[in-house]
Formats: structure tokens, sequence, C-alpha cells
């Protein structure tokens, strides 16, 4: 099937008078109704992939926060070269280290959960405190949220970490 095609007529009127041969061409759309559907289909696909994908977050209310025990928390520290550093409670000097992988933050995580369950009869009352460090990747902080999302902990704090925490990663 060709796209464009050429018909002849011949016209002739009287005669011994012959008049030029008079020639129209028809042009076949076929090709460009599927080309028009191919970008219509492109299009709609890549607005699909397009859409914006956040997480939710919920704040808390102004006012006096609650007061939590210190057995309950953990903090973790977000450092360079994908490194997690965490301790339990209030004492950063007893610092460890981890990593991203599920053997190793999220087990932290879940260890965490499980003493708290075990000294306060909830798994639920576990803190955690994330404080990324001015060297950790913003990767970093979305794969601790993941964590979170994971171990289903419900109680964490995205928050700041202090100097004497700085200064015992810098060791």
């Amino acid at each position: 099937m060709f796209m464009a095609e050429v018909q002849t007529a011949v016209l002739t009127g009287k005669r011994g008078i012959t008049r030029g041969k008079k020639l129209s061409t028809r042009v076949d759309l076929t090709p460009m109704v599927d080309l028009g559907f191919l970008l219509i289909t492109f299009f709609i696909f890549t607005t699909t992939l397009n859409e914006q994908k956040a997480m939710r977050l919920n704040l808390p209310q102004d006012g006096a926060g609650g007061v939590t025990a210190v057995s309950k928390t953990i903090s973790l520290l977000l450092c360079e070269d994908n490194k997690v550093k965490y301790y339990a409670g209030d004492n950063p000097t007893s610092m460890q280290e981890t990593n991203y992988s599920p053997a190793g933050i999220r087990s932290v995580i879940l260890q965490q959960t499980q003493k708290v369950a075990a000294q306060f009869g909830d798994r639920n009352e576990t803190v955690v405190l994330i404080k990324p460090t001015p060297d950790c990747t913003y990767e970093n902080i979305v794969n601790t949220l993941d964590e979170m999302t994971i171990t289903d902990v419900r109680r964490y704090i995205l928050m700041d970490a202090n100097k004497e925490e700085l200064n015992l990663i810098k060791r």
C-alpha cells in the first residue's frame, strides 16, 4: 500500500481538441493516526510517572510537649559514608556504629522496641531520635524514615545533633 497515490484521468472534450491530463493526489493518513495515538499514549504514560509521591508527616500540636522516659529513647546519628551511630538513653559515650542494611539499623531499632516492650509493656512507647549530621545525605534521612515505617515505630523525632555528639562522631 502506498502512502500517496496518484490517480490519472484522461479528459477529452470535443474531437480533435485534447486537453492535458488532470492529476489528483490522495494522501493516506492512516500512519498519521497511528502516530497520534502513540503520542497520546506516551504523554499519558509520562504524566502518570511524574505524579508527586510524598511521605505523610504528622506534626505535634504546639504547646507543652509530653515527657518521655530516657530509657524509652534511642538516638540515631546519621553520619557520612552511609554510617549510622546510635546509643540508647542519654549516654552518647556508649555510641556504636551500624549501617542502613536490614541487619544494621533495622535490627537496632527492633532490639530497642523489644527492650521497651519488655520493660514498659508496650512497644509503641519507643521514641527514636533521628539526628542528621551536616555530613549525611538526604537519601540517608529518607532511608531512616523508611525504616521507621518498616519497623512500625510511631514516635520519632527529627532533630539536630548537639555539640557533644558531633565531637564524639569526629573521634
